[in-house]
């Protein structure tokens, strides 16, 4: 019998798409790549592949989840298997950089960035944004993890000849222009089979570490979970979105053959948009869905199914 297989390293993000394909009598099997190995002589079984492997494995204690993916997704598309979100999308979670320069390819733009490997190259790299406020982060990361807000060179410096110091798992350390937003919020855009699902306000007043997640860190302040902190929902999806710029993310994904993702901008007080993440591993938030009555795990749920409906028709063909 076909099955959906959902390969992934997180049983807590994955827990509410389980339920969902369960909701919808849908078979399944749960491919958990915290480790394992891959028999490159053998041939995989038939069914839908979905890929949800996260950059930021390794902050929960995974570091090579992610080459273990890629050697899986590899093995699958060799074997003609139809996979989710495949190699290509997997290549753009663990790089922002590769995030970034797709993006400009279809004229998306993007914060001014500067790539750098090295506490002497970070903080050369840091001048071009002397006088102004720039923010770092990590290019493998997942969550905001590593993102840093400074207010000078100086106090970049100070930061990186620190103790305090986190380098990015890959070594490479992102110094990019910070977009300063007359509100303090973000706006996500979720897509479910390369089309526009919904967009989600995200308020940013209290930090960078903005996932979307009901199971977090213990220690992230910044999850919604248990009683709201602001007046306002941390999480709220907007009704009857509407902007150029999702048709631009539509050929970024169709391009990329990626069917599912959440894409991140933010807006300067000016109203130019700046594009700053693309998440091929996106997660939902429960409370901003049940206020909306919209929901991405179930028109995820719902999608695999329909590709799975697809492949058994072709079966009997």
């Amino acid at each position: 019998m076909t099955k959906i297989y959902v390969i992934h390293e997180n049983h807590e993000w994955t827990a509410h798409l389980f339920k969902r394909l369960e909701e919808l009598n849908l078979p399944y099997e749960d491919w958990h790549l915290g480790d394992g190995m891959v028999d490159l002589t053998k041939t995989p079984p038939e069914g839908i592949f979905y890929n949800r492997m996260s950059a930021s494995s390794h902050t929960r204690g995974h570091r090579y989840s992610p080459e273990l993916a890629h050697a899986v997704l590899a093995w699958l598309e060799h074997n003609g298997r139809k996979v989710i979100n495949g190699s290509r999308a997997l290549q753009l979670e663990v790089s922002k950089v590769r995030q970034y320069l797709e993006l400009e390819k279809y004229g998306i733009k993007t914060p001014k960035t500067l790539v750098a490997v090295g506490k002497k190259q970070i903080i050369e790299a840091a001048k071009a944004f002397e006088g102004k406020k720039f923010i770092t982060k990590h290019n493998r990361a997942g969550k905001g993890l590593g993102v840093q807000l400074f207010h000078s060179f100086d106090a970049l410096k100070a930061y990186v000849e620190s103790d305090q110091f986190e380098n990015s798992v890959d070594g490479i350390t992102l110094i990019q222009q910070y977009i300063e937003s007359p509100e303090k919020f973000i706006t996500r855009c979720e897509f479910v089979n390369g089309k526009f699902l919904y967009a989600v306000r995200v308020d940013t007043s209290d930090g960078f570490e903005l996932c979307p997640a009901d199971a977090c860190r213990i220690d992230d302040l910044f999850c919604p979970v248990g009683e709201e902190t602001t007046v306002r929902p941390m999480f709220e999806i907007q009704e009857d979105f509407h902007d150029p710029i999702i048709e631009k993310y539509e050929q970024v994904l169709k391009a990329n053959d990626i069917q599912v993702a959440g894409i991140e901008f933010i807006k300067d007080k000016e109203g130019n948009i700046y594009t700053y993440d693309i998440n091929t591993n996106t997660n939902y938030n429960s409370d901003a869905e049940a206020r909306s009555g919209k929901f991405g795990m179930l028109a995820v749920a719902k999608f695999l199914g329909e590709e799975l409906a697809k492949l058994d028709n072709e079966a009997f063909v």
